[in-house]
């Protein structure tokens, strides 16, 4: 019996949208167990804004997504959730930057997104003026 490959990817996912979709089905492309971070709201406001939905929120809404197999809160230390995950895949998202690269796991970095403007959630607040 093989080993089931295991592939984690991240993300504040507060406004879900398209963009988010496309990532996480080319993310469980390269495995057989999703995990999902969603990151916290700390982390949010430390970016410049204040969260629009809690992260047990975002988390639900996350978890009710057909790829994805598990979800994780994320915290102050993103290595402590590698170190307990194990996985054999990271994937980052086309805007995201690899900031995690553990010996002996396989970094992905998505070239595309699903519009040439790219899909992004500051740009669907600035729409809505938010």
């Amino acid at each position: 019996m093989r080993k089931k490959r295991v592939v984690l990817t991240g993300g504040v996912f507060d406004v879900l949208h398209a963009g988010h979709l496309y990532t996480l089905k080319r993310a469980k492309r390269y495995g057989d167990y999703l995990v999902v971070v969603v990151a916290s709201d700390e982390h949010i406001r430390k970016k410049g804004r204040e969260p629009i939905h809690s992260q047990k929120y975002r988390a639900q809404m996350v978890a009710a997504l057909k790829p994805v197999d598990k979800v994780v809160l994320g915290g102050d230390d993103p290595e402590k959730i590698v170190k307990k995950i194990k996985p054999d895949v990271i994937v980052y998202g086309y805007d995201q930057k690899p900031f995690l690269k553990p010996k002996g796991v396989k970094i992905v970095k998505l070239k595309k997104c699903i519009e040439k403007n790219g899909l992004k959630t500051s740009k669907i607040l600035k729409r809505l003026e938010f």
